[in-house]
């Protein structure tokens, strides 16, 4: 099975309305909550869904007044700023990024949520989040 991966946006009229519920009794689909930052006036979620029903699903989202982005790719790493130093590797909660048997820095996209926190904290800046 295929996961896609969709960011949304809220703004303050659809931040206090229930579409991801709605979404999935419409649809017909699970969908998978990785990451959420929600406040009276605005939110942005990241979520998983089966790549079957994606399409349906942010049709659906769209018509609710959601903004929806398709994440098509992870973190990237500059392999010519990466200095292998592991900083980014204690900070991911999802171990998407580890070292590996070269002993250098690796990324498992798939597991990736595009939370940020490898960004903030590399000291070359060799890692960024595209959209």
């Amino acid at each position: 099975m295929i996961i896609v991966k969709l960011l949304l946006r809220f703004d303050s009229k659809t931040v206090t309305e229930p579409v991801l519920s709605k979404a999935t009794l419409k649809t017909g689909t699970l969908i998978n909550i990785l990451r959420a930052s929600v406040g009276a006036r605005r939110g942005e979620i990241l979520i998983e869904v089966d790549d079957e029903k994606a399409k349906e699903v942010e049709s659906f989202l769209k018509e609710q007044g959601v903004e929806v982005i398709e994440l098509l790719e992870a973190v990237q790493k500059d392999d010519e700023k990466c200095v292998h130093c592991g900083a980014c590797v204690s900070i991911c909660p999802t171990e998407a990024i580890y070292i590996n048997g070269d002993k250098r820095v690796a990324i498992n996209t798939e597991k990736c949520v595009h939370c940020g926190s490898c960004v903030k904290v590399c000291p070359t800046r060799a890692l960024s989040l595209p959209l």
